[in-house]
C-alpha cells in the first residue's frame, strides 16, 4: 500500500513531460490520417478509439513504456484504421466485414418489431427520436432508420427519384 498518493518527483515529472508529448503526437497522427478517423463511429472506429485511449494512458502513466513505443503503437493503430477504411471504400467485402448496414425500424406507421428486437431498439427510443425532430405524431413519418453509427434518422416524406438515400437499408420482415 505504499506510494498510494505519491511515488516520487521523478515519476510525477515524467507524467508531466511525457503526457503532452504523447498527446501532441496523437493529435498530429490523427490530423495526418484524415477526417475519416475522427468521423462518427461505427463498431470498428470505436475499438480503435478505445485502443488509442488505452495506449495514451499507458504511455502517460507506465514508466516502463517509452514515448517512442507509445507513438509507434498509436501510429500503427491509426495506420491500420486508415488502411482498412481505404480498402472498405474500394472493396465491398472489406466494407461488409468492418461495418454494419443501416436497418429499417419503422415504416409507414408500423414498427418493424423484428428489426427493433435484433437491433435492441425500443418504441420509447423511436418516440424520443421523433420528439427530438420536433414531430408530435408518428403519422408524419414515412420511415425511421437506425444508422450504422447508432443514430436514428427520420424520413418524413418519401419522394420518387433515381437515387434514394435508403437503398442500402437492411429490411427485415
Amino acid at each position: 500500500m505504499e506510494n498510494i498518493l505519491f511515488d516520487s518527483w521523478d515519476s510525477l515529472l515524467r507524467v508531466i513531460f511525457i503526457t503532452p508529448l504523447a498527446y501532441f503526437a496523437m493529435v498530429f497522427l490523427l490530423r495526418v490520417s484524415g477526417k475519416r478517423t475522427l468521423a462518427k463511429m461505427n463498431a470498428f472506429d470505436f475499438v480503435v478509439t478505445v485502443a488509442l485511449g488505452s495506449i495514451m494512458a499507458s504511455v502517460a502513466l507506465n514508466k516502463n513504456i517509452p514515448l517512442s513505443n507509445g507513438v509507434t503503437a498509436i501510429f500503427l493503430f491509426i495506420g491500420f484504421q486508415f488502411i482498412l477504411t481505404w480498402l472498405a471504400v474500394r472493396i465491398k467485402a472489406v466494407k461488409t466485414l468492418i461495418t454494419s448496414s443501416p436497418s429499417l425500424i419503422f415504416y409507414k406507421g408500423n414498427f418493424m418489431h423484428q428489426a427493433m428486437k435484433n437491433e435492441r431498439i425500443t418504441e420509447e427510443e423511436i418516440y424520443s427520436a421523433a420528439r427530438l425532430e420536433g414531430l408530435s405524431t408518428l403519422d408524419e413519418i414515412e420511415m425511421i432508420i437506425l444508422e450504422t453509427t447508432g443514430d436514428i434518422t427520420i424520413i418524413q416524406k418519401i419522394t420518387a427519384g433515381e437515387k434514394n438515400t435508403f437503398e442500402d437499408v437492411k429490411v427485415k420482415p
